[in-house]
């Protein structure tokens, strides 16, 4: 996951600062030695590192730190103010014209990125905000990227506008905003071409759009995988052609984390948005806070609360509670769980979000596992579902054939579902006076 590495050795770092009752100048220089270190390793910008270190130890070393009576939780708070102050403080938003003037958008980027995908998530985010987006084929080029769009599109409920691979793409994008005009699009998104690298065709292409066309904002999506070509691809792009922000794609699989540290210090401009999946909801709003929270491994509580919000299916949740009160839970209830811990983007990702619970860089969490425990709820009748005391030995014997998994399996999910029975009479139990006295709180609102 995202910053894993980064994560685990600021908090080692951390960790050693606050084991000691009062710190030296030594120690807070020997520590951000260590913090240079992880960052550097971590494919931040090198420039960006040395003024980084530099802030923090200005602050870090005076008196308001060394007179604290918990001094290495004061230069942790430093080190947070400081990485958030790098990626941006304040949350930046794409600009939207109201009502129904047109906003234009160019999206730009190198093949491979994910522009194309990520366009049509950002029409489906618009469309979700109450928008009329219109999705725009510019690259002419690619074989099937025009097929791609329209796929995409199709996904997220968003027409595409397309001239084929015949025309300029200048032509193309001035005929699209003729046709939003006469049709009501108020939102018109630009899928401009992708190259394998930087050249003066594509960027003489995007200036010819811009100086033809009215566009409001131009963004670039670039790959944080690639680390600090990221970094260089951002500064390249906006010199050229003058970049209003930046869309970082691939940040779930990117276990540095560099480009997300650099990017706004190399080129003044901010991350709008962070690619953490497939799904729609995984295209997330960069708030630089939440994210020095999430490198600091002291969680993302309000993304997990906007993932739920956004993912969880009330109904469900509710029966789930007034199930909870019952002390009832079938396997039904299991598969149902699992959907929506899967729905939130899997446990890895969840824990990441938790304080506390960021797992070492050499430890994975296996979502895959999902599957073993579905195929053999699915071996199982509607009646053993609803009714997990029908499970004999014979029984289980035959789910565990229909599954193809070994009988021990079988066992060990039934007990985890007793063991959650149980809890969940423990549970219902707090709901006595006498628990309510002692100050116990359920979960769920309850």
């Amino acid at each position: 996951m995202a910053f894993d590495s980064l994560s685990e050795k600021l908090q080692n770092v951390f960790k050693n600062l606050r084991g000691k009752g009062k710190l030296t100048e030594a120690d807070v220089r020997t520590a951000l030695k260590e913090v240079k270190m992880a960052l550097l390793e971590a494919d931040v910008n090198f420039k960006v590192v040395k003024n980084f270190v530099k802030s923090v130890e200005e602050r870090a070393i005076g008196q308001e730190v060394m007179s604290s009576l918990t001094p290495g939780q004061m230069v942790v708070k430093i080190v947070n103010e400081e990485m958030v102050k790098l990626m941006g403080s304040e949350t930046t938003e794409i600009k939207l014209k109201p009502g129904n003037d047109i906003t234009v958008l160019m999206m730009c980027g190198l093949q491979g990125a994910g522009k194309t995908t990520t366009t049509a998530k950002l029409a489906g985010k618009f469309k979700q905000k109450g928008k009329k987006p219109l999705l725009v084929a510019c690259d002419v080029y690619r074989p099937a990227a025009i097929k791609q769009l329209q796929i995409n599109g199709e996904k997220q409920g968003v027409p595409v506008f397309s001239m084929g691979d015949g025309h300029k793409p200048v032509n193309i994008a001035k005929a699209a905003i003729e046709h939003a005009e006469k049709n009501g699009f108020n939102v018109v998104i630009l899928d401009t071409a992708g190259r394998l690298h930087i050249d003066e065709g594509m960027m003489e292409e995007l200036i010819e759009i811009k100086g033809n066309v009215s566009v409001d904002q131009t963004v670039l999506v670039v790959d944080a995988m690639t680390g600090q070509d990221a970094v260089n691809v951002s500064e390249m792009f906006h010199n050229k052609i003058q970049i209003d922000g930046v869309i970082l794609t691939k940040l779930d699989g990117d276990t540095r984390g560099g480009a997300a540290l650099s990017i706004r210090a190399v080129t003044g401009k901010p991350i709008l948005y962070i690619g953490m999946g497939e799904k729609l909801s995984d295209l997330e709003q960069f708030y630089p806070d939440r994210m020095a929270s999430r490198i600091l491994g002291m969680g993302d509580i309000l993304t997990l609360i906007d993932k739920a919000q956004a993912e969880i299916d009330d109904d469900k949740a509710k029966e789930l509670e007034k199930k909870i009160r019952k002390a009832e839970f079938n396997f039904n209830d299991y598969l149902d769980s699992m959907s929506q811990v899967k729905k939130m983007g899997g446990i890895s990702s969840i824990i990441g979000m938790l304080p506390g619970m960021g797992l070492p860089s050499d430890v994975e969490v296996d979502d895959n596992a999902f599957k073993g425990v579905e195929a053999i709820i699915f071996s199982m009748t509607t009646e053993e579902r609803e009714n997990p005391e029908l499970l004999n030995p014979s029984r289980k014997k035959r789910i565990a054939k229909g599954a193809g998994v070994d009988i021990s399996e079988v066992n060990k999910l039934v007990k985890q579902q007793e063991q959650m029975k149980k809890m969940m009479k423990q549970m219902s139990g707090l709901m006595s006076g006498k628990g309510k006295k002692r100050g116990f709180k359920l979960p769920f609102g309850l």
